[in-house]
């Protein structure tokens, strides 16, 4: 269950992917198979190459892309969410949420 989001930052995030960008989106995340979590970063690209290239500077493997929907992504939580939001430079979005 995602929630802590507006629809229109969901709305930029899809045309962000759907264009073939590297898109980050933040949010609250609540799923009892990851105990401790309490957000989850979806970074999505339509252009699966360039997505699996970015994540490989992430050691990320190219079979967890979450192919659901029109929005291939990989979902990011726990410390690696944290790290690899440090390193792209995301800060805004961990203070937003509180990973800080």
């Amino acid at each position: 269950m995602a929630f802590g989001i507006k629809r229109s930052e969901l709305n930029a995030w899809k045309v962000a992917v759907y264009k073939g960008e590297i898109a980050f989106l933040t949010h609250y995340w609540v799923d009892d198979r990851f105990p401790g979590c309490k957000t989850v970063t979806k970074v999505g690209c339509a252009d699966l190459d360039k997505l699996i290239e970015w994540g490989k500077q992430y050691n990320l493997k190219p079979h967890w892309i979450d192919m659901k929907e029109d929005y291939p992504h990989f979902d990011l939580f726990g410390e690696l969410e944290r790290r690899i939001l440090l390193e792209e430079g995301l800060s805004r979005q961990l203070k937003r949420f509180g990973l800080l």
